[in-house]
């Protein structure tokens, strides 16, 4: 299968470069993804937006040939990446196989990723890591927390703070994983069944699967060969 890969806040393609090294092992193609602004610290980010975002993964679905889609283009979103996906998905319903989340649930019509982290010089930087929940930083070590700051690229403030724009109803209809990491899936399940806002939009989605993965925010760092495993047994009862 084709599976697209899209990095959250303060990260690109690189940070996927153990998880695509075991997709391909796994005989599938894999296209990870460094979002417009995100090539360096030294890029200009100014004036990038949420829709820059998603429609820079449009035009990389669009380019795939009709023998690539009709083998199957999945999308994985970790965090903000998250929204971009379903941005993607919202455009490109009939294009997309499935959706598979990392620590992250799609973003409904009207909300945004998130408008509180601090912004400095109209971008936002990787924060102090007492911005961030406990459960977030679960695994991070020091080791990890210092190799994080030294790749770590600011994002552009309006892929944070942009509404979400969506208008095709078909989104519904593409099946979903939710890889949950710092939150069980049981949680997600207790807000699903008391309609929480949170989960409204997953809520909506005909086909959703649920996968404990427990560890922080960041899987890819704290724990890649157990979430690239998680991704390869997704992706093959999907080609069942």
């Amino acid at each position: 299968m084709n599976v697209i890969l899209i990095p959250g806040f303060w990260l690109n393609d690189d940070s996927w470069s153990e998880i695509a090294d075991s997709l391909r092992a796994a005989g599938h193609t894999v296209h990870p993804v460094t979002l417009p602004g995100m090539q360096s610290v030294e890029t200009d980010r100014s004036g990038i937006t949420l829709r820059d975002h998603i429609d820079a993964v449009i035009a990389l679905v669009d380019s795939l040939s009709p023998g690539d889609v009709e083998a199957g283009v999945v999308l994985v979103g970790h965090s903000g990446g998250g929204a971009v996906v379903h941005g993607v998905v919202d455009a490109r319903p009939a294009a997309i196989a499935r959706v598979i989340y990392v620590d992250s649930l799609p973003l409904g019509d009207g909300d945004v990723i998130n408008d509180e982290l601090p912004v400095v010089d109209d971008e936002i930087p990787l924060p102090d890591w007492s911005v961030f929940e406990e459960a977030d930083l679960t695994d991070l070590d020091d080791a990890l927390r210092a190799q994080f700051r030294d790749i770590a690229i600011p994002t552009p403030v309006r892929v944070a703070t942009d509404k979400q724009v969506l208008t095709d109803p078909r989104r519904y209809d593409v099946p979903v994983t939710a890889i949950t990491c710092e939150f069980p899936s049981s949680m997600i399940r207790e807000l699903l069944e008391a309609g929480h806002p949170y989960v409204a939009e997953l809520g909506r989605i005909t086909t959703v699967e649920l996968v404990d993965l427990p560890t922080g925010h960041w899987p890819q760092l704290t724990k890649p060969k157990e979430l690239a495993s998680v991704m390869i047994d997704v992706l093959r009862r999907a080609t069942v």
